[in-house]
């Protein structure tokens, strides 16, 4: 009986260390292999939260950056300082200015033949200067302090980001540190060179380790798919289109609920990524207020009109940009330049699309059901089939405003009509000078 006893205490004691053994060998990694801005950030949160569910006891992040945006450098930092599960890093090749940061935070680090860190000096993103003192000495304090926390040297971690700080033997005043491997390694801020993540693996012991690599998920797929500028630039399109088509004919329904939908789909992976805040969500729809309020109810098309269309077109930008608030001194200029570009591109080829769909829209079988060529009835003093040219030249008056497309009255009756881009307001007076499509080409009638 004894006997038995004891078979099935060491039975259970084997059980029990096997399963300890493999949880300690679950070694979780994913890349920091990019510009470190809103949405590396939030790949950083996703992986390190993926982690712990996945009781990983080491994480193993392979770093090759230049770097980015200070404020999402110093949360990833934060994370990894606060990370109950030890966080090493694979430098290949690159961890310089928030990469050197968020390198300085991890237990560990280990550098590639090549390897290099630090260079951690804050420039502006507009030209590339060395930014203002303020944020110089904000980023000093970080890497002090972070140097501090990891057991490391924190006046050589001050050193990277200020020229001004000179170290006997490592550094001369007018520039800033940048170690190689073997000076890493000598000065304590790397503890080996290795040439791949198994090797450094192997050298802990770790060579049969489960990895586990962080994926994106399906819904990340889909954010990133609608973060791609070319898409956003659909997007745009579809808004400036679907606004003013519904503008034009409304009730209709279907252009804005296009509007809405790709609203939607464009600012929605943009806030998830830390990018569109609130109040530039709300300027946005503050655009879209002025200009129905310009249409609406203001005659004539004036200072409403115009700051409702650089509100939206300026929300449009900013959603894209990683600012903070106002201030734009980190955003890169390569990005800014691309949301602009995106932003105006996409805004003309709304406009051009607009004009050259407006006059053909009404010839569509499917767009005719909901509009007035089956609605209205010739009866009830509305026409809209093809016109012959007996009405070109004919004067009248705009029954609703054109702008630039509504209603016209002629002889009694109403026409769909078309200017030639130009608002026209109700009861002014009118001269038609096409009849080509399912609509009159018409001008002001100039007194």
């Amino acid at each position: 009986m004894r006997l038995h006893f004891l078979f099935v205490f060491i039975f259970v004691l084997t059980c029990f260390s096997l399963n300890a053994q493999d949880k300690a060998n679950k070694v979780y990694t994913f890349k920091i292999d990019s510009n470190i801005d809103p949405a590396m950030n939030r790949r950083v949160k996703l992986a390190l939260e993926e982690a712990k569910k996945s009781e990983a006891t080491l994480i193993l992040i392979e770093m090759d950056t230049y770097g980015g945006a200070v404020n999402d450098a110093d949360e990833i930092r934060t994370m990894i300082l606060e990370s109950e599960i030890p966080v090493y890093v694979f430098i290949n090749k690159d961890a310089a200015s928030a990469g050197a940061l968020i390198s300085i935070a991890c237990d560990s680090i280990y550098m590639a033949p090549g390897g290099s860190i630090g260079a951690a000096t804050v420039v502006s993103g507009a030209d590339g200067a060395a930014a203002p003192d303020k944020y110089q000495s904000y980023m000093r304090s970080m890497m002090r302090s972070t140097a501090e926390a990891k057991g490391r040297d924190p006046r050589i971690a001050e050193g990277m980001v200020d020229e001004k700080i000179e170290i006997e033997g490592i550094s001369e005043a007018g520039t800033v540190i940048t170690f190689s491997v073997s000076e890493a390694i000598k000065h304590g801020f790397c503890e080996g060179e290795y040439k791949s993540i198994d090797e450094i693996l192997k050298a802990q012991n770790l060579d049969t380790a489960e990895i586990i690599a962080y994926e994106e998920d399906f819904i990340d797929k889909i954010i990133s798919f609608f973060l791609n500028p070319a898409i956003s630039g659909v997007l745009i399109l579809i808004i400036i289109g679907g606004i003013y088509f519904e503008l034009q004919t409304p009730g209709v329904g279907f252009p804005i609920l296009a509007a809405v939908v790709a609203t939607l789909l464009y600012f929605i992976p943009f806030y998830l990524n830390g990018l569109a805040e609130n109040w530039e969500i709300l300027v946005f729809i503050t655009g879209i207020i002025l200009l129905a309020v310009e249409l609406f109810v203001i005659p004539g098309f004036g200072i409403f009109g115009v700051l409702g269309i650089v509100f939206i077109l300026g929300g449009l930008v900013l959603g894209m940009l990683p600012n903070q608030d106002f201030n734009f001194d980190f955003v890169p200029a390569s990005q800014l330049f691309g949301a602009l570009l995106t932003v105006i591109l996409a805004a003309l080829a709304s406009v051009g699309l607009v004009f050259w769909l407006t006059p053909k829209i009404n010839q569509w079988g499917a767009f005719s059901t909901i509009t007035l060529s089956s609605t209205q009835e010739r009866s009830d003093g509305y026409t809209s089939s093809f016109y012959s040219n007996s009405l070109l030249g004919k004067e009248g008056i705009v029954h609703s405003r054109l702008r630039p497309s509504g209603r016209v009255e002629i002889d009694g009756e109403i026409y769909d009509a078309t200017s030639r881009g130009d608002f026209i307001d109700q009861d002014e007076k009118i001269v038609v000078i096409s009849t080509e499509g399912t609509s009159l080409k018409v001008k002001k009638l100039e007194s």
